[in-house]
């Protein structure tokens, strides 16, 4: 019965922490996209739309800093 309490919480608290990365990483990209569309309401929907397209396209963590910039500055690009 030890056993099997010692493999429950284990268990428990290895999905906890698992789960916990996976929502400080979404956090993180969510704040890249609106810190890089500012007070624009209008440009941060945008962000937003382009970082789930990023996500739903396979782009890497590690490209997605430089993509976003991209497409902020496409986004400057075409309203000026």
């Amino acid at each position: 019965m030890d056993y099997l309490i010692i493999v429950i919480t284990t268990a428990a608290g290895l999905y906890f922490h698992w789960w916990l990365y996976v929502r400080i990483k979404r956090w993180m990209d969510r704040d890249l996209a609106l810190s890089l569309a500012g007070d624009d309401t209008a440009m941060r929907a945008h962000m937003l739309e382009r970082l789930g397209q990023a996500q739903a396209s396979g782009i890497k963590r590690r490209d997605l800093p430089a993509w976003l910039e991209r497409a902020a500055e496409d986004y400057r690009s075409t309203r000026s």
